[in-house]
């Protein structure tokens, strides 16, 4: 979300008095588990190119709501608005007596936690997978309350407004606001993303994360934790774990009290090509993840680091340097824009597990495209236009997904700042499935807009979407300032890290 971070000494004021719970003998780790919508859907007709057109679509918006004007980018919170993309993290609020469980979505775009609260009403929900839901919003949870309109959490939401305004804006007597004795509820807050939006307030209250029935990944129940309850949205029906950098943020309220689960955190997503029968297990979410050993290489690849961007004006997005891509043997130097952040916080690539697609400028995506059309020319592959209009994506090919045919798909690889150098699995950017009568295969990189469009927007140039880090572990190392990624058989990793 583009908005004002509150300075970092108000985290102090914000958590303090607040303390944890963890049900382990150790804290130097908690696995928690992802969810795939697709291993949920009850959709059973929603076939492949339906979610590849949907997925493709709302990538392009996620990365436009990214790159909004500066008059129009103000309060935005990021948020993955389509079937088949997301991964949600199970939560439950309220007092452990009765508890309200939820599923939000893990997202590493946005800074607040938020869920439906009763009264709900979702405008435009109709047609989505998970509208309307199996269970109804209840009402806010009773062991929680309202956030003050003087708190630092009441500043942060409303985009740095101070205390007195917000107090004023809440029906404060001026008496009230300046021996700052107003205890009045923050005022509701407006969010605007993509193509949806909520209204909502701030409420604080006992939240709790579970994990698998290993004690090594126990229940961590947070006490007075600040989180958002809608009453209305257009569009979203779901709420969200933001794990963004901002100071309401789920890595941010648990750092207040546990550095050490917070300075680290990781998740590695379960490779799916957006089939059911491959999401049998969940992905890992590690809290305080640890560097693997280095005595089993060839078991744990190590990690190879990229430095975190400072951005002045989106302080909350883990933006890294992207100096080149690689399309079989040629590499393409990337623009300026992707490698670094301007003063006015425009440029690098943002890490993303909200967007499903990588999202590329236009210029730097017609030269990948390029490249990658005329390997695949010279191979024999012959382009499908029917199928780039019934996905969104393109190029596409008449693909039959035989050895031979996978052999001669070129690879491709994105180096980091750093020297951080990942080469991406052939199904992580580029997919086979049927359309029709055929088979065919995709690339599965987008680009973000029309190269004179993008002259008139902001933010971030380019998005690392979840679709191509499947099958990577990637951990944000927020107290070296770095990003990682490397290498994993994920659902293993899973049965690793949870074993008794």
């Amino acid at each position: 979300m583009a908005r004002s971070i509150a300075p970092l000494f108000l985290l102090v004021l914000l958590f303090w008095g607040q303390f944890f719970h963890v049900h382990a003998a150790r804290l130097n780790s908690l696995v928690f588990p992802l969810s795939h919508s697709l291993s949920r859907s009850q959709n059973a007709n929603f076939t492949i190119l339906q979610h590849l057109k949907e997925l493709s679509l709302h990538s392009a918006v996620r990365r436009h709501n990214h790159r909004h004007p500066p008059e129009r980018r103000r309060q935005q919170v990021s948020l993955p608005l389509s079937p088949g993309s997301d991964y949600t993290l199970s939560v439950s609020v309220g007092a452990p007596s009765a508890p309200t469980t939820v599923a939000l979505y893990m997202d590493t775009g946005s800074d607040i936690v938020w869920f439906p609260c009763s009264p709900f009403e979702c405008m435009l929900c109709e047609g989505k997978p998970s509208y309307p839901p199996l269970h109804p919003p209840l009402p806010p949870p009773p062991a929680s309350r309202q956030v003050a309109c003087g708190s630092a959490a009441c500043s942060a939401v409303h985009s740095g407004l101070p205390a007195s305004d917000l107090c004023a804006i809440a029906a404060c007597t001026l008496d009230d606001i300046e021996t700052d004795s107003c205890s009045a509820p923050c005022p509701r807050f407006y969010y605007a993303y993509g193509d949806g939006s909520l209204v909502a307030r701030l409420r604080c209250g006992p939240l709790a994360l579970h994990g698998s029935a290993a004690p090594s990944a126990a229940a961590l129940r947070l006490q007075n934790f600040t989180f958002a309850c809608a009453h209305s949205a257009l569009a979203e029906p779901v709420g969200v774990a933001g794990f963004g950098r901002g100071p309401l943020s789920l890595p941010a309220q648990l750092a207040a009290l546990s550095p050490s689960l917070a300075a680290r955190f990781s998740y590695c997503l379960v490779s799916h090509s957006f089939k059911q029968d491959r999401l049998l297990r969940p992905s890992p979410l590690i809290l305080g993840r640890t560097e693997p050993k280095p005595s089993a290489p060839d078991k744990y690849p190590p990690f190879v680091y990229t430095p975190l961007l400072h951005n002045p004006k989106h302080p909350y997005f883990y933006s890294v340097g992207l100096e080149s891509l690689s399309v079989g043997p040629n590499r393409i130097r990337a623009p300026s824009e992707l490698r670094g952040v301007d003063r006015k916080g425009n440029g690098g690539m943002v890490v993303d597990s909200g967007t499903t697609f990588t999202m590329l400028p236009a210029e730097t995506y017609t030269s990948l495209a390029y490249e990658f059309d005329q390997q695949m020319s010279r191979a024999g592959f012959q382009r499908t236009a029917d199928t780039e209009e019934r996905t969104g994506l393109r190029p596409c090919y008449f693909f039959e997904d035989r050895k031979a045919d996978q052999r001669s798909v070129p690879g491709l690889a994105l180096h980091f700042a750093g020297n951080a150098s990942v080469a991406l699995p052939r199904r992580n950017y580029f997919m086979g499935f049927e359309s029709g009568r055929h088979r065919v295969g995709c690339l599965m990189v987008m680009s973000g807009a029309e190269a004179a469009a993008e002259e008139e927007y902001g933010g971030p140039a380019g998005t690392l979407g979840n679709f191509q880090q499947q099958g990577f572990e990637v951990v944000y190392d927020l107290e070296k300032k770095r990003v990682g990624f490397a290498r994993r058989r994920c659902a293993t990793l899973w049965e690793e890290m949870t074993r008794a």
